[in-house]
């Protein structure tokens, strides 16, 4: 089931990303302004994160899942009636708390339910239903362009809607329930967390990942092609479509490779195939070799996604609650996504695409460096 709601929500976001920057455009801002639309859903994530893991602990996971999908599907209607470039502020960021809300809690079922043989695996198909939507989002979302820019937000409330009565029906009853009196699972403190060399060197890697992925792709990808006339605004929804489509693919493979050779080999692998790609795209103008590249991005990625989270399960364990552990791995998420946002928007309004892509590719190079001082990572069943 949280497969199935993680599809239908993607798929809703899918038809939103590839408008969303132009949309804030039309309110009549600058590049930089345009990319604080992405920035600021990625703030209040990062500052409600702290909140979204004590609810997981206080009231369940399912319930919180339930609550931030609700949240998120209003919070995207309102942004489609959004009357001006403040309002559609405001409305992004409510969103942001849907959205951690439902990303912790939907983690911590991972790693609850997940088998510690198959964590990879299970990482993986849970990515790759994220991916299949956004692999359909973004076609569908530039094939309704032609009617506007506020429609697709009204869509993509009516996906998350739908994920939410899936899971509301699906799921009663199940794990992740309110806890009682009975759970004595041991919590694992963010202290020990951060104890761990391993689990510090994820959250570098969630900080690069979160600034190119989730901050200076969905960002600049868009303006890029709509500002170069011989790339063109439509090729931001098919070069969308590719980076998901490609990473849907490799994830087919890496997931149980993941399992079966170790986590820290597919992020350093990923993260330098990711960074070479990131750098290249500053480096051109036309059409085919940006979408070329944001193929070799999406494969990139698959690298780095079901390993990190494989390594977190791995981390806290089956038997544990890691909410702390959990929201703080979302939070370098969110603050690389809203640095990158800002400092590469900045850079583009300055001085050009070129050198923004080129920031974000040595962002995502260092972040190799704290994987190759970590010792053998050992598995918490």
């Amino acid at each position: 089931m949280l497969v199935a709601a993680a599809m239908l929500i993607a798929l809703g976001y899918g038809i939103v990303a590839p408008i969303l920057p132009q949309f804030a455009r039309s309110f009549d801002v600058g590049f930089l302004a345009a990319s604080s639309i992405v920035s600021v859903f990625a703030f209040v994530r990062l500052v409600f994160a702290p909140v979204g893991g004590a609810l997981v602990n206080r009231v369940g996971e399912r319930r919180v899942y339930l609550a931030g999908l609700l949240i998120v599907a209003g919070s995207s209607a309102l942004s489609g009636l959004a009357p001006g470039f403040w309002w559609l502020i405001l409305f992004r960021g409510l969103g942001g708390i849907g959205s951690v809300m439902f990303t912790v809690s939907a983690m911590a079922l991972l790693v609850r339910l997940s088998p510690p043989a198959q964590r990879g695996h299970t990482s993986s198909l849970y990515g790759t239903a994220f991916l299949l939507g956004n692999i359909l989002g973004p076609i569908l979302g530039s094939a309704l362009a032609g009617l506007g820019l506020r429609l697709p937000f009204f869509i993509y409330a009516a996906a998350v809607f739908l994920a939410a009565a899936v899971v509301t029906v699906f799921l009663r009853g199940k794990a992740g329930g309110r806890p009682t009196g009975n759970d004595d699972r041991e919590r694992m403190s963010l202290r020990e967390a951060l104890g761990l060399p391993y689990y510090r060197a994820l959250l570098v890697t969630g900080f690069a990942f979160g600034w190119s992925n989730f901050g200076v792709r969905i960002a600049l990808l868009p303006l890029m092609a709509g500002a170069i006339p011989t790339i063109g605004a439509p090729a931001a929804g098919i070069a969308l479509t590719l980076f998901a489509l490609s990473n849907a693919v490799t994830q087919q493979g890496t997931g149980r490779l993941i399992d079966r050779m170790g986590r820290r080999p597919f992020l350093v692998v990923g993260l330098g195939i990711s960074a070479l790609a990131t750098v290249a795209f500053g480096l051109v103008d036309t059409v085919w070799p940006f979408l070329l590249l944001s193929a070799v991005a999406g494969a990139g990625a698959a690298f780095i996604a079901p390993a990190s989270q494989a390594l977190l399960a791995d981390i806290i364990g089956a038997n544990r609650n890691g909410g702390q552990a959990l929201s703080t791995y979302s939070m370098s998420l969110d603050l690389g996504s809203i640095s990158g946002t800002l400092l590469a928007g900045a850079i583009a309004d300055a001085i050009g695409f070129g050198w923004a892509w080129g920031v974000t590719g040595i962002v995502l190079a260092l972040a190799i460096v704290p994987w190759l001082l970590v010792k053998r990572i050992s598995v918490r069943h």
